[in-house]
Order: C-alpha cells, then sequence, then structure tokens
C-alpha cells in the first residue's frame, strides 16, 4: 500500500468533509459534527495545518490542526484534530503518519506545543501527555493532553477555535 501525505490542496474541500463524516459515524465518543468543525476552521482561516493521506491517488484520511487559547496567555500552542481516517483504512498506520508528520510541520514552525483531546492509549504513542495545571473543562483529565517542543508547558485553560462548536 502506497501512502502519500501531502497539504490539503483547493478541490479537495469536499472529499475532506466525506472522510471526516466517515471515520466518525460510528464512533462513540463523537459529536458526529466533526466534518463541519473542518470546514468551519477552512472558512474562518484558522486551518494552520491540514493534510490529507491518499492511497492509490484517493483520500482516506486528513489531519487539522488550528490554533488554541491559554488562560495564562502562552501563545504558540495549537490543538490537534479532528484526525480522521476511514473506516476500511484505519489500523494501518495511515493515522500514525498523519500525526507524525503534522507534528514535525508543526514544530518546523517554531510552535510551542500542541493539545489534543482523545484516547491516551493512541496520543500517548507520540508524546502526548496528561499535564497538571492544563486544562480543557469538561472532560475527563486524562483524555486532554499536551506535547510541548521544549518541555515547558502552560498552565491554565485552553479554549480551541469557535469553529468547534460547528454543527452544520
Amino acid at each position: 500500500m502506497n501512502i502519500e501525505i501531502r497539504n490539503e490542496a483547493f478541490g479537495d474541500e469536499a472529499k475532506i468533509h466525506q472522510v471526516t463524516e466517515q471515520a466518525f459515524l460510528n464512533t462513540q465518543h463523537a459529536d458526529h459534527t466533526e466534518q463541519f468543525i473542518v470546514d468551519a476552521l477552512r472558512r474562518a482561516g484558522a486551518l494552520t495545518i491540514s493534510l490529507v493521506a491518499q492511497v492509490d491517488g484517493d483520500i482516506v484520511g486528513h489531519v487539522a490542526i488550528s490554533p488554541v487559547t491559554l488562560s495564562d496567555s502562552t501563545s504558540g500552542w495549537f490543538g490537534l484534530g479532528p484526525i480522521s481516517i476511514i473506516p476500511e483504512f484505519q489500523g494501518r498506520g495511515i493515522g500514525s503518519q498523519l500525526m507524525q508528520r503534522s507534528l514535525a510541520v508543526l514544530e518546523t514552525m517554531g510552535a510551542s506545543g500542541c493539545t489534543v483531546l482523545g484516547d491516551p492509549a493512541f496520543y500517548g504513542r507520540f508524546g502526548f501527555t496528561v499535564v497538571d495545571g492544563l486544562v480543557f473543562p469538561g472532560v475527563p483529565d486524562e483524555y486532554f493532553q499536551a506535547l510541548s517542543f521544549s518541555d515547558e508547558f502552560p498552565q491554565g485553560e485552553v479554549s480551541y477555535h469557535e469553529a468547534f462548536s460547528a454543527e452544520g
């Protein structure tokens, strides 16, 4: 299987929407609005990183990274997500490749770090960890994690872009 990771290009929007919708369709802990979040981030110009994974020329995965705001006024932090792989391609390492590439791009850009809301078993493999004093209200602490590119972590509440409240 030949996997190509590349930046989102003009004309990919509809396929990314479809991939994101399919990826979360049967996910228990999803709001099923993830595709609308990506669309809203794009419209707002808040998709700092938007990578797609292609297999045989077909888009089968996507990752979005957007800026976050911290209550302690620390800058240079971003939020990863959603990350989407269509079900028939899950478990084949595509998500891992999207994670590694997107984090490498973020670090190269000079970002301070990245937060993520999700499964600690998956994201822990990439260096994400629960950070005491760094919180995202309303979710269990173990599901909100961060990765610092300098080993320094901010403290306080994290807020994601308003696009994360998109519903359609």
